[in-house]
């Protein structure tokens, strides 16, 4: 006679295809019309299936020539057959999956599985549940894992006696079942400090735990099935994963797709392959701003999206007020005096302040106060210098500086001077978000990173040709650089590798700044020489759109970091031009589905 573990784990290890030969009569007595089984008595069904499924025995009127006329499935025929029947008994559905068991041939899971898993639901701890094949086995595919799987199943059964009262029960489940396993000896030590919670709603806020019954058993549940193998027991809810995993990935290669990524199967239909319109891309011009009178070289949203501030050779800086609900903007405050005019700006991290820059000859540069419109810095430190960049501390409390002639200082907000770097010929800077890094863009065609702290700097990024200017991403992992005759360049941070370089922009020796935007800034949208707008997803070295309407060089696009369907872009001719989804878009079809490509996704 054969061992009864070596039994077991051959058991364990046959396919659905093999439940479906042996379901009439099995040898442990069981009928595997849906795998959660009903334990057979002399022929009499009864049922032994905490879940509900009512198990009937399998029919025996078909002729044989019948069974031998039914098709024989394929391994991806059970698999689907065993993910509707999964899902169909999620839904209480259990006559319906007895009767697509046993017309398929197939099994749900198998018999020990629906054992340990009714013996979970019910809390029966002690019923032979660590002693199940499916942990014992030692030719088991589970033999790497048993270890875990009994700890989750003690752990439950341990916070149980405790919610219940039974201290001493509970003390002996740790010493005795607990601890000789010698796994997780750290939550161990956490669980002892259970012990001294003084009601159980204490011990369910401490530990995290949604107490005794069924709701906890089924997450425990949940987590001890990602240790079997789908052969023995599905992955819960595994068709709603795959469903997900489909619709994600569709949204993912969708060229247009600009909203959040619900994860919920509830928001989309399954029937239609998801693919969103042009018409929803901020491809149309919304409003056309008019108020400066010569070119405008710099725009930038705040933060928080409420505001636009735009800056221009005629010595202003205009801050407009962006309305959520309609997305029209209003001049809210004009601040003057920039002898030079404006060619940067940049919003401190609490949009409290506005720092304005101007261009190559200019040696000052003017913090302001948004709510009051009033001056608070004036700040130059020589006649010499050139401040054309600036870049706040995420501390909000400091900025840094710099310009082409070599000045490269660190300040507080009121301008005094707190350090500063010398021979270092800044054409660009950013702040990251460690508070001590500062990346500089400079002649030497490149990007170093600057620690004021301890002095020490580091290159990070080489071109072959000038940088005019770059951008980093929300993260910090990613630089978007303008570089003269070569257009836009994405470029990896963390791994210091040229990315990908994006295709049809015309950019020579202009400043022209480019941006990331819309949601999860899956896009990249830049000026042009050709007084273009161009927009690539991130993903993709073609532009997907090239919005024309200026009539000069576009110097400067902002992407609003809170409505991804709006777009700036700032241009020579004097106007600034704010994009949306198409204003005419049909009210009896607003996701712009009529007439459109389907097949409108990237490689």
């Amino acid at each position: 006679m054969q061992a009864n573990g070596a039994g077991q784990d051959r058991d364990l290890e046959l396919s659905c295809r093999n439940g479906a030969q042996n379901g009439d009569a099995s040898s442990t007595g069981v009928a595997h019309s849906n795998g959660l089984v009903s334990i057979t008595n002399n022929g009499n069904s009864v049922s032994n299936n905490s879940s509900g499924v009512s198990a009937q025995p399998v029919s025996t009127n078909s002729s044989t020539a019948d069974v031998k006329k039914k098709k024989r499935l394929s391994q991806c025929e059970e698999d689907v057959i065993r993910l509707i029947g999964q899902h169909l008994h999620d839904l209480g559905l259990n006559q319906t999956v007895d009767l697509l068991m046993q017309e398929s041939g197939c099994r749900l899971e198998h018999p020990s599985a629906t054992k340990f898993r009714n013996h979970v639901m019910e809390g029966e701890w002690d019923k032979h549940l660590l002693k199940t094949p499916l942990l014992s086995s030692y030719r088991s595919p589970l033999a790497s894992c048993p270890s875990r799987m009994k700890f989750l199943l003690l752990q439950q059964k341990y916070l149980e006696y405790l919610e219940d009262g039974k201290v001493l029960e509970a003390l002996q489940v740790l010493r005795s079942e607990l601890t000789p396993l010698k796994y997780n000896t750290e939550r161990i030590h956490i669980l002892s400090g259970y012990l001294m919670c003084s009601h159980a709603d204490d011990l369910r806020a401490k530990a995290e735990w949604e107490g005794k019954g069924m709701a906890s058993r089924t997450k425990l549940l949940d987590k001890l099935q990602t240790y079997l193998p789908p052969s023995v027991m599905l992955p819960p809810r595994r068709l709603q994963t795959l469903l997900k995993q489909a619709v994600e990935l569709q949204r993912e290669r969708c060229l247009y797709h600009n909203t959040k990524l619900d994860t919920g199967l509830d928001s989309v239909s399954l029937l239609l392959d998801h693919a969103c319109s042009r018409k929803q891309f901020p491809c149309y011009t919304q409003q056309i701003l008019t108020e400066h009178c010569n070119e405008v070289w710099f725009c930038k949203f705040s933060n928080d999206g409420s505001k636009l501030a735009t800056g221009s050779k005629d010595t202003t800086v205009i801050v407009w007020h962006v309305d959520a609900e309609t997305q029209q903007l209003k001049l809210m405050k004009t601040l003057e005096g920039h002898a030079y005019g404006v060619s940067f700006l940049a919003w401190s991290p609490d949009d409290a302040y506005l720092i304005a820059c101007g261009p190559d000859d200019c040696s000052e540069l003017w913090l302001w106060n948004v709510q009051t419109g009033e001056l608070r810095t004036k700040m130059s430190q020589s006649h010499e210098d050139s401040l054309t960049s600036v870049a706040w501390n995420p501390d909000g409390k400091r900025f840094v500086t710099g310009g082409q002639r070599g000045q490269f200082y660190q300040c507080d907000l009121d301008g005094n001077l707190l350090d500063s770097w010398e021979g270092v010929r800044v054409q660009c800077l950013w702040c990251l978000s460690d508070g001590r890094t500062v990346l500089a863009s400079d002649t030497h065609q490149r990007i170093r990173g600057y620690n004021f702290e301890d002095l020490t700097d580091r290159n990070i990024v080489q071109e072959d040709h000038p940088i005019m200017s770059f951008t980093v991403s929300r993260n910090g992992r990613s630089a978007l650089l303008n570089v003269a005759t070569q257009g836009v360049h994405l470029w990896d941070l963390q791994d210091r590798v040229l990315v990908r370089k994006y295709q049809g922009v015309t950019q020579g020796f202009y400043t022209i700044h480019s941006c990331f935007g819309g949601h999860n800034e899956d896009f990249i949208a830049s000026g042009s020489e050709d007084h273009k707008v161009y927009i690539w997803h991130r993903r993709s070295e073609l532009a997907i759109a090239e919005l024309t309407g200026h009539s000069r060089t576009v110097n400067c696009v902002s992407w609003n970091p809170v409505l991804p369907g709006l777009l700036a872009s700032a241009s020579d001719d004097g106007t600034v031009r704010i994009w949306g989804p198409d204003p005419f878009l049909d009210v009896q079809d607003p996701e712009g589905l009529t007439g459109m490509n389907t097949t409108n996704q990237y490689i």
